[in-house]
């Protein structure tokens, strides 16, 4: 009888099937293979199956592929469904646009903790460079060097120190003013835990919907603790037609209300019939 894995990572996607390849190829070379993936599919066309049938068969750890029907931005919904077909009792988060350092899911491993939840970091990539990227930079991690990236025309920015933090990671994470909190390209945290806030509230679209989840936890009297510089990905650009003024209002009324309320737990959640009698 096969042991259960240590972690379950959960990669949401819509659609995108080269940036998901890419992601995929991210988990492929891993310093640990302790994990499963179940993909948080918000209802992809036959293409992103039909990769991950012709993916899973020589890869290195369990893929589980979690549909739904297209009923547009679901993506609470689908991650909700996502949770409860994970088979291990920690659980990372991220998204099909997002390609792991070959450490990501060590390092998590290594920073959980209980009565903690971890945000992670990640380094965003113009589209130019997003498309370049082959299986061979991935394999190599040379995508994930500085002057790789400079090479194929990455600007100075403040915010590259993220790629070359090296041993120093640690401090910075301890210095950075940025507030850790529950982002869904790249956090993690206890079943248990997320199953004790009933998961994603999913009245709520794009635009703060992790974090919500997030801060649910806090009012749990979970702690936040920062790995922006340990844990990374790097983060694919594509356009993003789901982005609408009335879900990111409601969401902002949403998150206002948990914090002011101080909800731990929300009726809108995994267990749909949790409020009743």
């Amino acid at each position: 009888m096969q042991s259960k894995p240590s972690i379950s990572v959960i990669i949401s996607t819509y659609n995108a099937v080269e940036w998901l390849k890419k992601t995929l190829w991210g988990y492929a070379v891993q310093t640990t293979f302790d994990f499963e993936i179940v993909i948080a599919d918000d209802g992809s066309g036959p293409e992103t199956k039909t990769l991950l049938d012709n993916i899973s068969e020589n890869f290195p750890v369990p893929i589980i592929h979690v549909w739904q029907e297209d009923d547009g931005f679901q993506k609470t919904r689908i991650l909700n469904k996502a949770i409860q077909s994970c088979n291990a009792k920690y659980i990372i988060t991220s998204d099909g646009d997002c390609i792991p350092k070959n450490d990501f899911v060590e390092q998590h491993m290594n920073y959980r903790e209980e009565g903690y939840f971890l945000s992670g970091g990640y380094f965003k990539l113009p589209l130019d460079i997003s498309t370049a990227i082959t299986n061979e930079d991935i394999i190599s991690q040379r995508c994930f060097e500085i002057n790789w990236l400079k090479s194929k025309g990455l600007k100075s920015s403040y915010k590259n120190h993220k790629l070359t933090a090296g041993k120093g990671a640690e401090v910075l994470n301890a210095l950075t003013p940025t507030t850790a909190s529950w982002n869904g390209h790249n956090a993690s945290g206890w079943k248990k835990d997320i199953l004790a806030v009933n998961g994603f509230d999913e009245r709520m679209q794009y635009g703060g919907e992790d974090r919500e989840m997030g801060e649910r936890l806090i009012n749990l009297g979970i702690k936040s603790k920062q790995i922006r510089y340990s844990a990374l990905c790097i983060h694919l650009d594509h356009l993003r037609s789901y982005v609408n003024e009335e879900a990111l209002r409601k969401n902002t009324a949403i998150r206002k209300h948990t914090r002011k309320k101080q909800y731990a737990f929300t009726y809108y959640g995994i267990d749909k019939n949790a409020g009743e009698l």
